[in-house]
């Protein structure tokens, strides 16, 4: 019932949500997608604030309620995933999404607060370095199940964090081939 809960949680597409009230098809702008760099571009920083808080607090919430009802990392961890893929295949979407990053993120802060620290610091430091959200995404939580084993190595969390970055890594796909060959958006870089 927590997976179900938590997937729906995680389906909900702020991104979507706040481009309808600013009268924009969030779809068809942009790259299209439904998390707060695309928000960014088309409608600007005060509509991506929203969504990066609305997509970081369905992850921590799934997550928090779950823990309120279980002891055990790993079945935690399995409320957290839920979290995040109902983000990145939304019930509401006809099972499209986003990339996750942000409702991982959110997932980490009640999981893991001391690797939740870590690797938004790292994701933001590359960010700022290099104007790529996608780029900052695949390192920070790329280097996730590392920073897992070194700060907090419980077997169970170590099992979560690979599955996380590897579904972090897996939706960048497209974006990871764009910046090999030089063509991936900066940040601020509109349409």
């Amino acid at each position: 019932m927590l997976v179900v809960f938590a997937f729906l949680m995680g389906s909900v597409p702020f991104g979507v949500i706040v481009a309808r009230f600013k009268g924009v098809d969030l779809k068809r702008v942009g790259s299209g997608n439904i998390g707060a760099t695309n928000v960014l571009r088309a409608m600007g920083r005060g509509p991506a604030i929203l969504t990066l808080s609305g997509d970081v607090m369905k992850g921590a919430l799934s997550v928090a309620v779950g823990k309120y009802f279980l002891n055990d990392p790993l079945m935690l961890g399995i409320v957290g995933l839920s979290s995040i893929l109902g983000h990145n295949f939304s019930v509401f979407l006809r099972f499209r999404g986003g990339k996750g990053v942000a409702t991982t993120a959110g997932v980490l802060l009640v999981y893991s607060p001391k690797i939740a620290a870590v690797t938004v610091a790292l994701w933001l430091v590359v960010i700022i370095v290099t104007r790529y959200s996608s780029l900052g995404a695949v390192i920070g939580f790329g280097v996730l199940p590392a920073s897992m084993y070194l700060l907090d190595h419980t077997q169970e969390k170590m099992i979560v964090s690979f599955l996380m970055s590897g579904l972090i890594i897996f939706r960048h796909a497209g974006n990871i081939d764009r910046l090999i060959h030089g063509k991936e958006r900066k940040i601020g870089k509109r349409e």
